[in-house]
């Protein structure tokens, strides 16, 4: 573990066993906790959380992709104690400062005409409230996203989340489509350099420079599907997250996403872009997913690294389709209260001044390459995946079949990258793709210690299938 002069305060609370008799009867049994003896946190300082004892980890999952900034970021935290010293909550049927500051900085970073912001708490909230508008403005319920999204879990984001492990039998997919999912690596079509990534999946293709065939073919399951599940006139919305987030960071074809937009458009759709996870810089070249698409959608989708870790979320579109709420009265009373929109503004502020957007780009493809060494290492690393700090790794049975690795064995491995005080994210409908989505604050000894810690974690699964 790279070496760390931050000392954590002495931890005096309850005890871990404590906890885990508080949670069983306090807490719903519902709420997903990893590792077969979960850890207890107290604290954190930038990359590093500390458990009970003391004893510290290398967060590379920040919160599910959320504490973009690290934990406690000293400018961060000043920001928010001193508007917590001013005031905390007015709702905003009154004006305050900070919510008008922040919402010329945060489109400040969105290109025209992506300048009208509303605030939420949470991204489930936040694609709620869009679906909510695109579906008023056009008029048309019928709403297209790609399997393997994951849109959020609420009531109504359920259906427009793909994924089997996040449904109750509850209807909530009314007018949604489904399509088929553009993935290279284990969809029907695939080739040598579909992605904009440094690594790609090992598959061969006969595309020329500045070709995707796979993106193409990809394109023809979207026009089938607008074709045969929608009014022949119009539709309502299309949702795609810039790169698939829990379905095991999950990247497109180059080109379909454009070319989705493009197809939605023409039947009088609205294109809204799910960066809740890929936002903020987290891919690295840009500081907004879509951005590497080469599109600019009607919507965009918000929460998580907006706040790094404070609970917010926020939905930006267009004047034009933004007047649709003035129909009735829409009122979220939390939504972008004071301390939420300072902590929000110094995040943005901290991006920019810590260059960790470059630092997602440049460590974050030296990260790939190293962890690409991995797939040619072993049989099980089947693919590696992703942009910036956002990343994946599939494991399989072998590279052959690209049948998925038992989840024991999968299990087995993620308690020894804890064993070695490793902290990362499991993805995919399966939950075989090891996440790595880390604050942007990292080092390159951090991600040394990384990949060293998966080989051997990856070494440790080899050894024991051996016996």
């Amino acid at each position: 573990m790279p070496p760390c002069d931050f000392v954590p305060e002495k931890y005096t609370g309850p005890s871990h066993d404590a906890m885990k008799q508080l949670r069983q009867n306090h807490l719903s049994s519902g709420q997903l906790t990893y590792y077969k003896d979960p850890i207890s946190l107290c604290q954190g300082h930038m990359q590093y959380l500390y458990d009970l004892e003391g004893n510290r980890y290398l967060d590379m999952f920040a919160g599910i992709a959320t504490v973009i900034a690290g934990h406690c970021h000293p400018k961060i935290q000043e920001a928010t104690l001193s508007q917590m010293g001013k005031m905390w909550h007015s709702t905003n049927i009154y004006y305050h400062p900070s919510i008008h500051e922040y919402a010329e900085k945060l489109t400040s970073t969105l290109p025209d005409p992506l300048k009208v912001c509303y605030f939420v708490n949470s991204g489930s909230e936040a694609n709620d409230l869009a679906l909510l508008m695109a579906r008023l403005y056009t008029g048309c319920m019928d709403t297209f996203v790609m399997r393997g999204a994951y849109h959020g879990a609420s009531p109504i984001t359920m259906g427009l989340t793909s994924l089997s492990t996040w449904f109750f039998n509850y209807p909530s997919a009314s007018s949604i489509h489904k399509i088929r999912n553009a993935d290279p690596y284990k969809g029907p079509y695939g080739g040598k350099a579909c992605r904009d990534s440094v690594v790609q999946a090992d598959r061969s293709c006969d595309c020329q420079p500045g070709q995707c065939m796979a993106s193409e073919q990809y394109l023809e399951e979207v026009t089938d599907a607008l074709t045969y599940c929608a009014p022949k006139d119009k539709i309502g919305a299309f949702f795609a997250e810039s790169i698939q987030g829990v379905n095991g960071t999950m990247q497109f074809p180059k080109g379909f996403i454009k070319g989705a937009v493009e197809q939605v458009r023409a039947r009088g759709g609205v294109a809204i872009l799910d960066e809740v996870q890929t936002g903020f810089g987290r891919t690295g070249e840009h500081f907004w997913g879509f951005q590497g698409h080469d599109v600019i959608p009607d919507m965009v989708v918000m929460a998580k690294g907006i706040a790094n870790g404070y609970p917010m979320g926020a939905v930006v579109t267009t004047k034009e389709i933004a007047s649709v709420l003035s129909r009735a009265l829409h009122f979220n009373t939390f939504g972008g209260n004071p301390v939420a929109c300072t902590v929000a503004s110094s995040v943005i502020d901290v991006i920019k001044e810590d260059k960790l957007q470059e630092n997602a780009q440049q460590l974050g493809s030296y990260f790939l390459l190293e962890l690409a060494k991995l797939r040619d290492e072993f049989e099980i690393v089947g693919d590696v995946r992703g942009k910036g700090f956002m990343i994946g790794v599939e494991l399989v049975a072998d590279k052959e079949s690209k049948v998925t690795l038992p989840a024991d064995q999968v299990a087995a491995i993620f308690e020894d990258m804890k064993e070695m005080r490793v902290l990362n994210g499991k993805g995919g409908v399966f939950g075989n793709v090891m996440r790595f989505k880390p604050p942007m604050c990292v080092t390159k000894a951090d991600v040394d210690y990384t990949v060293a810690a998966f080989r051997q974690a990856l070494t440790n699964h080899r050894e024991r299938q051996a016996k």
